[in-house]
């Protein structure tokens, strides 16, 4: 009986303790300063009392609530490291905004080769395709010819176009990001998770940049043949995944990439995840992260983010 009794009283101290705890400042959220340059790193203490923190497997990741601007997940979200094909979101943005003819045709020729990796293509020299089917190809299956062609056919070709790719890093604020080419195969090309938060912020604006990098398929004719297309990341396929805009990456550099802006739980987030080790790993922290959203509270986010605002004022 006397154990029975301990016992009973251990539970309900378990209890007013765990209840008190909810209530103290303690668990509020919490600002980090770091450099000005800087987003704020979001301390969530809140949130992870209800529910632990994924354990992600990418080295760089960082998770933003578009709305509110809170940071719900941060790993080395400040270091600017080679972004891969992300790139292509960029090439992409300012191919547009030059406001070519989406419908004139353009040749793939030996200048478009990757002579730096030695890269396949299933674009054969001489292909003649449209610019709006070079940005889908590029957008959706990451095809470097696309791109490259894509770049070398802007206004005054490569240079320019490299020269403005910049030029639209520094008027998004990517205070880390560096662009050489439009593929995305040189390694310095470069940028940290936070500004490549804004890239795919800008880039979700876009109709087109939203419809061709969710695309889940695509045929394209070259000369006689049909050529069948499937996007890099397979979660834009997914019935339970409501994909905004999304491309994925991968150089030795680099390791697996994977950004994102995706609804989860009612809430526009961006999700970044840089140098994945592992063919699946950057797919499987996406889920980890979807699962560790969907399983809160439907009012812990909105609380955070209130919190969040208050604080920012």
């Amino acid at each position: 009986m006397k154990s029975m009794f301990t016992l009973r009283i251990s539970q309900l101290c378990m209890i007013f303790i765990s209840c008190m705890a909810l209530q103290s400042p303690a668990f509020a959220v919490s600002k980090t300063q770091t450099s000005k340059t800087q987003v704020s790193k979001i301390q969530i203490t809140k949130t992870q009392a209800v529910a632990k923190e994924p354990d992600l497997k990418s080295n760089a990741v960082l998770v933003v609530d578009e709305k509110s601007g809170s940071v719900l997940l941060s790993q080395q979200a400040d270091k600017a490291a080679p972004i891969a094909s992300i790139t292509k979101l960029m090439t992409s943005l300012v191919v547009l905004e030059a406001k070519q003819p989406m419908d004139e045709m353009i040749q793939i020729t030996s200048a478009d080769r990757d002579l730096e990796r030695g890269s396949g293509s299933r674009l054969a020299i001489g292909t003649k395709l449209s610019r709006a089917d070079l940005m889908h190809l590029a957008l959706m299956s990451s095809e470097n010819r696309a791109a490259h062609a894509l770049g070398r056919n802007y206004p005054g070709g490569l240079v320019p176009m490299v020269k403005a790719m910049n030029a639209k890093a520094k008027e998004l604020g990517m205070t880390s990001a560096r662009f050489v080419d439009p593929t995305g195969l040189s390694s310095k090309n470069v940028a940290s998770p936070e500004d490549l938060s804004k890239l795919v912020i800008a880039a979700s604006h876009n109709a087109t940049i939203r419809n061709y990098s969710t695309d889940d398929a695509y045929q394209v004719k070259a000369g006689k043949r049909a050529l069948q297309y499937h996007n890099s990341n397979t979660l834009v396929a997914k019935s339970d995944w409501d994909i905004v805009v999304q491309k994925t990456g991968y150089i030795t550099e680099a390791g697996k990439c994977l950004v994102m802006k995706a609804v989860i739980a009612g809430r526009s987030v961006v999700i970044v995840l840089l140098d994945s080790v592992g063919q699946y790993t950057r797919v499987a922290d996406a889920k980890r992260i979807k699962t560790w959203m969907e399983s809160l509270p439907s009012t812990a986010l909105a609380k955070l983010n209130e919190q969040v605002l208050r604080e920012g004022t």
